[in-house]
C-alpha cells in the first residue's frame, strides 16, 4: 500500500517542510509542534472504495499514515477495536444512542498502543536501538510491549504516583523503569536531560509525527463502524459527541485531525463536539477554558487518577481549546469520589471494568447528560480505555525499578553545599542507579559483604551468581556493567567463566574484578592478567581500596574519605562505620500515625536502615510480597487485615516464612495469643513498657 504523506507543517508558525516522519523541530522556528499533510484529494478518488477486504487494524488506512503498512515482527493486530452500544446506559440516562469505542482489547489494553505501535515502527525504520519515553502509565506499558517486539531498549520514566502494578507490567516486557519522585513535568524534564547526555533518541508524543497520525485512526474506525451501525447505506457517520478523559491531549487532538480529514474529503458531513474530560485535582485545561484564557497555567496535581496527572499541557490546550470553541463541545472537571461511583457504576450496570481515567471519561458522560449538555438523541462516544495488568513481584525481583528521588536530592545539595546540585545531581544519582554489578561467589557472606559494601557508598544494582555457571546465565540475560568474581566455585570455576565471558563479543568488554584466596599458579596469574582488571587477595586488603577500585574502573566519583552516601537519607544521619552492614529494609506496619512516626524516626536514627510504611495490614502483606524486606515490626490491631492474618499468611508462604519478626503493640494478649506469637515471631514489644535502647537492641541482633 501506498502512503499520499506529502509534508510536515509546523503547528506554531505554518512552515512547511518535506515529508519525513522523524521530523523533530521546525527548521524555521524551533517549535517541536509538527504536523503531516496528505494528497486528500488522491485519498478522496479511492476511499472508502480502497479499504474493502483489507485487515481490521488501524493499518487499514495507509493512505493517511506517514508510514504505509506495518512491521510483521512488531505489529500485534492494534487498532479497530470495538464500538459497543451502552443499552444499560441508555435506559438509566433515557438517552438513545450512547457508544463506547473499547479500547481495552489494545495489545496493553489502551489507546496508547496505537501510538506505540506507530512510534516503535518509526524508530526501528529509522535505525534506532533505544529510547527513552517519560510517561504517567499507560503509553508507558504500551511502548514497552513494542520496544520488545522491535528489540528497542526502553528507558521508561514514571512518576512515583504511577501503581507499582504498571510499573512492573512495563519492567516485565524488559524496560529499564526509573522511578522520580516528583512531578510528571518534572519527570519529563529528567527524562529528556537524561536522553540528552546519554546521547539516546527521546520519543516526543503528541509533538512528534508518528503520534499523533496514530491517533486519527480513532475517528477513522468510529466513522466506518457508526455508519454501519445506523443504517447510512454505506455512508461513514461522525457522532455528535465525542468524549475522553485527557492528560496531555494526545488522543483527543490526533482524534479531532482524524474527523477533519474526513469531512475535508466529504465522507462525513459534519464534526462531532468534543468532550474533554479531567480529574479535578488536575484541570489545567478546564480551569483556563472556564476562565476565558488561551494559555492555560500549570497545576501541580492533586488526584489519584494518576494517569491523568499531567501539570502543564503546554500547546494542546490551545488545540484543543480552538477544536472545542469551534462546534460547540465543552471542558469539565469531575472529583475522585465521582469518578470511583461512576467506576463501579459501569461494572455493574454494564458490565465494563476500566480504570479510573476511564471512569473519569464516564463520569463526564453522566454530568453532561444529567445537566442537559447533551441534547436529547445526539449521538455520543466514549474512549474506554485502560486496564492494570498485575505482574507479580516475585516474577522480578527486588530492582526492577530506579527510584530517584528529587526532594531528596535537592535537599541533601544544599545540606552539603555541593555544587551539583539540581538536575546535575539528580542525573549523577540515575547514572549510579542504572550501573549494574555481578557479584559471583560461592560464600553467601562474602556476596553480602561486598554488595552491601558498594551499595553503602554508591546506589549500584547488585546481581549476585553463586556459582560460574549462574553468572554465564546472568550476564547473557543482563549484561552487567561490571563483574567481580571468586576463583574457587562449583561447576563452573572463575578462570573458566573468564575464558567464556572474553571470548564472546557481546561480553568481551565487561570489565572482571577478582577477589579470591587461590593460590595460583604461573598459567593461573598469565590468564588473569590477560582478561582481569586486578586480582585481590581475600582478607588482605583494605576494603575503602576496593570500593574506590571499581567505582573509578566505572567512571565515577570515588566514595571521599570512606563517607557514605547521603543523597537518599536526611543529611544529619551520623556516619555509620565501614564495618556495620550496608542499610537494610524494614517494613513497618502500623496504623496509628504516631506510633508509626516513632517507631521510622527510631530506626532512621540508627543510620542501618531503610524504611517502608504501611498503615494496614493489606498495605503491609503487598509491600511484604513487593519488597521482601529484612526485617518487620508489625503492630496486631489493623484495619482489613490484622497482625494476626498477616502473620498465617507468611508463615505458610516458604518464601516469608524465615523474615524476623518485631511485634510492636499495644493489644493485651491471652496466654494463648502470647504463645502463639513466641512461636511465629522473634520478639514481642508492648508498646506501653517501650524501651528506645532495647528496640533498638532487638532489631541489630536480628539482623547480625
Amino acid at each position: 500500500m501506498s502512503s499520499y504523506f506529502t509534508q510536515v507543517v509546523c503547528l506554531e508558525c505554518g512552515h512547511e517542510m518535506a515529508a519525513d516522519y522523524m521530523a523533530a523541530t521546525c527548521t524555521q522556528c524551533g517549535s517541536q509542534w509538527l504536523d503531516a499533510r496528505y494528497d486528500y484529494s488522491a485519498v478522496k478518488a479511492v476511499w472508502p472504495a480502497a479499504l474493502a477486504g483489507r485487515d481490521r487494524s488501524l493499518w487499514r488506512y495507509a493512505e493517511l499514515l506517514p508510514l504505509p503498512d506495518p512491521d510483521p515482527e512488531i505489529s500485534m493486530g492494534e487498532g479497530f477495536t470495538s464500538l459497543t452500544r451502552l443499552y444499560s446506559y441508555e435506559r438509566l440516562y433515557h438517552h438513545e444512542h450512547l457508544y463506547i469505542k473499547d479500547e481495552r482489547q489494545g495489545p496493553t489494553s489502551s489507546f496508547k498502543d496505537r501510538q506505540a505501535a506507530m512510534a516503535v515502527t518509526a524508530m526501528r525504520r529509522a535505525g534506532i536501538t533505544e529510547c527513552v519515553l517519560a510517561s504517567t502509565g499507560n503509553a508507558g506499558a504500551a511502548y514497552a510491549a513494542y520496544c520488545a517486539r522491535a528489540g528497542i531498549k526502553l528507558w521508561l520514566f514514571l512518576t512515583s504516583l504511577v501503581p507499582s502494578e504498571k510499573m512492573r507490567e512495563a519492567a516485565l516486557y524488559g524496560a529499564e523503569v526509573v522511578k522520580v519522585s516528583g512531578t510528571y513535568d518534572e519527570t519529563k524534564h529528567v527524562a529528556a536531560e537524561f536522553a540528552k547526555r546519554k546521547g539516546i533518541y527521546l520519543d516526543r508524543g503528541a509533538k512528534a509525527v508518528p503520534g499523533k497520525e496514530s491517533m486519527k485512526t480513532l475517528a477513522f474506525e468510529i466513522a466506518e463502524q457508526l455508519g454501519g451501525k445506523l443504517n447510512t447505506d454505506g455512508q461513514w457517520r461522525s457522532p455528535d459527541w465525542y468524549i475522553q478523559a485527557v492528560s496531555g491531549g494526545i488522543g483527543p487532538m490526533g482524534v479531532w485531525k482524524g474527523f477533519h480529514e474526513l469531512k475535508q474529503m466529504g465522507l462525513i458531513e459534519r464534526m462531532p463536539k468534543l468532550g474533554i474530560i479531567q480529574a479535578a485535582g488536575c484541570a489545567p485545561m478546564v480551569n483556563a477554558f472556564r476562565a476565558g484564557q488561551a494559555k492555560a497555567d500549570p497545576v501541580i496535581p492533586k488526584t489519584l487518577i494518576t494517569v491523568l496527572a499531567t501539570g502543564d499541557p503546554g500547546f494542546s490546550y490551545g488545540y484543543l481549546r480552538e477544536a472545542v470553541l469551534s462546534n460547540g463541545g465543552t471542558m469539565e472537571a469531575i472529583e475522585d469520589g465521582r469518578t470511583f461511583e461512576a467506576m463501579r457504576r459501569l461494572a455493574s450496570k454494564a458490565g465494563y471494568s476500566v480504570e479510573p481515567a476511564t471512569a473519569v471519561a464516564f463520569a463526564g458522560l453522566e454530568k453532561l447528560l444529567q445537566d442537559g449538555t447533551i441534547k436529547p438523541g445526539e449521538v455520543v462516544v466514549v474512549n474506554c480505555s485502560g486496564h492494570t495488568f498485575t505482574a507479580e513481584s516475585h516474577i522480578l525481583g527486588d530492582q526492577y525499578v530506579h527510584d530517584l528521588n528529587l526532594a531528596a536530592v535537592h535537599d541533601n545539595a544544599a545540606a552539603d553545599h555541593a555544587p551539583d546540585e539540581g538536575l546535575d545531581a539528580a542525573i549523577r544519582i540515575l547514572d549510579e542507579q542504572v550501573t549494574s554489578i555481578l557479584v559471583v561467589d560461592d560464600n553467601p557472606s562474602d556476596r553480602r559483604l561486598i554488595r552491601r559494601l558498594l551499595q553503602r557508598y554508591k546506589r549500584y544494582r547488585i546481581y549476585e551468581a553463586a556459582s560460574g555457571a549462574a553468572a554465564l546465565q546472568i550476564i547473557n540475560d543482563r549484561k552487567p556493567d561490571f563483574v567481580i568474581t571468586d576463583l574457587t566455585m562449583p561447576e563452573m570455576d572463575g578462570l573458566a567463566l573468564l575464558d567464556k565471558l572474553k571470548h564472546n563479543p557481546e561480553t568481551a568488554h565487561i570489565p572482571v574484578v577478582v577477589v579470591s584466596a587461590k593460590t595460583l599458579t604461573d598459567v593461573d596469574t598469565k590468564v588473569l592478567q590477560e582478561y582481569s582488571e586486578s586480582v585481590w587477595t581475600k582478607g588482605g586488603f583494605d576494603t575503602h581500596q576496593l570500593v574506590d577500585h571499581v567505582v573509578q574502573a566505572l567512571g565515577h566519583t570515588p566514595a571521599a574519605n570512606g563517607k557514605p552516601r547521603t543523597a537518599d537519607r536526611p543529611a544529619r544521619t551520623p556516619t555509620v562505620e565501614l564495618s556495620t552492614q550496608a542499610r537494610q529494609l524494614v517494613v513497618i506496619i502500623e496504623d496509628n500515625p504516631h506510633d508509626l512516626r516513632l517507631a521510622r524516626r527510631l530506626l532512621e536514627s540508627d543510620g542501618s536502615y531503610r524504611i517502608i510504611e504501611a498503615s494496614s495490614g493489606r498495605d503491609g502483606l503487598k509491600a511484604i510480597y513487593e519488597h521482601h524486606p529484612e526485617l518487620i515490626v508489625l503492630d496486631l490491631m489493623l484495619p482489613e487485615m490484622d497482625g494476626f492474618e498477616i502473620l498465617r499468611i507468611m508463615r505458610e508462604d516458604p518464601k516469608l516464612r524465615d523474615i524476623p519478626i518485631v511485634v510492636l503493640s499495644a493489644k493485651g494478649l491471652s496466654a494463648q495469643e502470647r504463645a502463639e506469637l513466641e512461636r511465629y515471631t522473634s520478639s514481642v514489644v508492648e508498646k506501653a513498657s517501650l524501651d528506645r535502647q532495647q528496640f533498638l537492641y532487638i532489631i541489630s541482633d536480628l539482623l547480625k
